[in-house]
């Protein structure tokens, strides 16, 4: 289902894959240089409904109106929140995440939206070439379990430069992969292998969150 959710920088545009019955809901933001066209977002749309987590794929204002350029922070954070009110009142756990720049969104947001856990796919650590620029804090500070999910030669970071996570957080490294988790044609695993291992990974942490969460 698609549908509109009105916002205070424009309309965003939310469309559900198995939210109805779900045990858990996974909200999904998309990064500043694509949408949820993105190939682990859509893996993940398709895969968790099957294990009880429905999804919902959440675009952004600035994209639903056809812009290029990503805007500030604040105002991702603006265009994030009513989608979240949405979902919140469903009466199921509902989960906060993203890629990228989605994945700073959840992070920044998710005490105040009540999200019970953030999905942080290819957090953006730092910019290329510049780990002095550190967005740590943001990851750090979500104040809820949160899972990252970090490419092994992402370019915005790598799981070895991540500092130490507090407890409640965990990350899982996708070897070869870059910022998108594409791996190269030499590497000794396949975008479906890669794609499979994010979408378990994601799926046996909301269950176990649902078990247990504290995390």
């Amino acid at each position: 289902m698609v549908r509109i959710v009105p916002t205070v920088v424009g309309d965003a545009r939310v469309t559900e894959f198995g939210v109805a019955g779900a045990e858990a809901v996974l909200v999904l933001g998309h990064g500043a240089g694509g949408g949820v066209e993105a190939a682990d977002l859509r893996a993940l749309a398709e895969a968790l409904p099957e294990r009880g987590i429905g999804v919902v794929l959440a675009e952004q204002p600035w994209r639903v109106a056809g812009r290029r350029v990503a805007p500030a922070p604040k105002t991702l954070d603006e265009g994030w929140r009513p989608v979240m009110a949405e979902l919140t009142g469903s009466g199921v756990p509902v989960f906060a995440g993203g890629r990228s720049a989605g994945a700073r969104v959840a992070c920044r947001t998710a005490t105040e939206t009540g999200a019970a856990g953030v999905l942080a796919l290819a957090f953006p650590l730092h910019p290329p070439g510049k780990p002095e620029r550190s967005r740590a804090e943001e990851l750090l500070g979500s104040g809820v379990p949160t899972l990252v999910v970090q490419g092994g030669a992402d370019t915005f970071g790598t799981p070895g430069e991540f500092p130490e996570l507090p407890a409640g957080h965990r990350l899982v490294e996708v070897p070869y992969g870059g910022h998108g988790f594409k791996v190269p044609k030499r590497a000794p695993v396949t975008e479906e292998e890669t794609l499979a291992l994010i979408t378990g990974a994601v799926g046996d942490w909301i269950l176990e969150r649902l078990r247990d969460p504290r995390g």
